[in-house]
């Protein structure tokens, strides 16, 4: 017997649970992306994993931050804080096709941090021809 069928069944199914997150945070475009990377104010944050990055290549200037890490890197009461949030105006997280970046966003976002994500994620900028690291 599969575990969930044990357990209750998510309230959502998988199409639904993307979207709604989608629904809930603003979404920067790949090329919304590429224009703001460079600006000091803006923080484009890579929540893949060490190994997707090692895989496929980097968005030069990124910050990745495990996702599982986002919470409390980006809380200034946490003792892993990190000082480069300091001094942006502006957060966009991106995964490698922007479902878990969707996801991250919203739960970051109903904690109050008003963070965005790329619409496409990594896959989207490769495919867009950006260039990678």
């Amino acid at each position: 017997m599969k575990w969930h069928t044990k357990m209750n069944k998510p309230d959502l199914d998988f199409e639904a649970m993307i979207a709604q997150a989608e629904s809930t945070v603003e979404e920067v475009t790949v090329d919304q992306a590429e224009a703001r990377k460079d600006n000091d104010k803006t923080l484009l944050v890579d929540i893949r994993d060490i190994r997707e990055l090692d895989r496929d290549g980097r968005i030069p200037g990124a910050k990745h931050i495990p996702q599982g890490m986002l919470e409390f890197w980006m809380h200034p009461g946490s003792p892993y804080y990190k000082d480069y949030f300091d001094d942006v105006d502006e957060v966009i997280l991106f995964c490698n096709k922007g479902w878990r970046s969707a996801r991250a966003s919203k739960g970051l976002n109903d904690l109050g941090f008003g963070v965005k994500h790329m619409a496409g994620g990594f896959g989207g900028w490769k495919d867009a021809g950006k260039e990678v690291s």
